[in-house]
């Protein structure tokens, strides 16, 4: 009887060998099978014991996916190699889709496996310093297999929504556009001095580190080894590193070992004024005192005369179907973004 097989789907970080976690180093050896792209089979090439080694170049991501399957399929241990995190840009998705085209089960197929690593937005986030303290996201600016118009559509959302952004593959010797009309979006929505991480290579021998700013970032060399950081409209710079402060100052005093607010009163909603809950309460509470007004009104001014009805109708009060001057005052102004936006 044929032994089962099994794909281990490896994320084995950056490259350097102190950051390929413990099970990545496990499975590795576990492998009686290594696939992946020529770059990545060179990194980890000193972890290997005499494995099969199945290499291949750029765009051959499905073949080697479907190279892995048949393998496991014939009862090897497959380790499927990417560099960062499998699961982020990697090649975990891809394996799952070739299985899902051949009717794979999970209690009857092949087991899977996908072992977890540092995705570029962390290395690199940790040698710049700590620019993904807060709300942040990752998109590939790479249109050979999503629409340009897809792409650029959620560079804007995520700009307009103050994220914090991580681009991965960036430029290419053939895609070029791609980072200066990210630039031009970014630049409607955020300050032109907002930080910018550039990092090459992170922990790798050709490691590089820039700090820029949104308006200068393409002054420097950016490729398809380049992860750009792009801070929010709180980042800073200090002493040559990003920093996105988390919003603790909102609350706590971080040059002081006094604070204002005692540890069982730090969670409750009158010391965020600005969370849900607070705005819920305000809203609760001023439905309420319209109410007991409105309440006070009826019974302090009579009912009108019929015959005066139809003649006072509008006196004091919104047209029909327009809220009062007050609704209007209340409701703050639509997001727009930064001078330019739309132009």
């Amino acid at each position: 009887m044929q032994k089962q097989g099994k794909l281990l789907i490896i994320g084995f970080g950056p490259g350097a060998m102190e950051h390929i976690t413990k099970r990545a180093l496990d499975a590795l050896q576990e492998s009686e099978v290594i696939i992946g792209y020529n770059t990545y089979v060179d990194l980890i090439r000193p972890l290997l014991n005499g494995q099969a080694i199945v290499r291949t170049g750029m765009t051959e991501e499905v073949s080697r996916a479907q190279e892995a399957v048949r393998q496991a399929e014939a009862g090897h241990i497959v380790a499927v190699i990417s560099s960062g995190d499998a699961g982020v840009y990697g090649m975990a998705g891809l394996v799952y889709e070739v299985l899902i085209e051949q009717g794979w089960k999970p209690d009857t197929g092949v087991a899977v496996e996908v072992i977890p690593g540092v995705s570029a937005i962390q290395s690199c986030a940790s040698l710049l310093g700590a620019p993904v303290m807060h709300d942040a996201c990752t998109i590939s600016l790479s249109d050979h297999l999503t629409p340009w118009e897809t792409i650029i559509r959620r560079v804007e959302a995520a700009a307009a929504a103050d994220f914090v952004i991580a681009l991965y593959n960036p430029r290419s010797g053939r895609r070029t556009r791609q980072i200066v009309e990210t630039q031009e979006m970014l630049l409607r929505y955020r300050d032109p001095k907002t930080p910018v991480g550039l990092v090459k290579s992170a922990y790798r021998e050709r490691q590089d580190v820039v700090m820029t700013t949104l308006e200068d970032m393409l002054n420097y060399d950016i490729g398809m080894l380049t992860t750009v950081i792009i801070g929010n409209s709180s980042t800073m710079m200090y002493e040559g590193l990003m920093v996105t402060p988390r919003g603790y100052q909102r609350k706590y005093t971080l040059n002081s070992a006094e604070q204002p607010l005692r540890p069982h009163e730090r969670l409750r909603t009158e010391a965020e004024p600005w969370s849900l809950g607070a705005q819920e309460a305000r809203a609760a509470a001023s439905g309420e005192a319209a109410g007991n007004g409105t309440a006070r009104d009826a019974q302090a001014v009579p009912p009108a005369e019929p015959a005066l009805r139809g003649a006072s109708a509008g006196a004091g009060t919104a047209p029909q179907g327009q809220p009062p001057a007050s609704a209007w005052a209340a409701t703050p102004p639509a997001a727009s973004p930064a001078s330019g936006a739309g132009t």
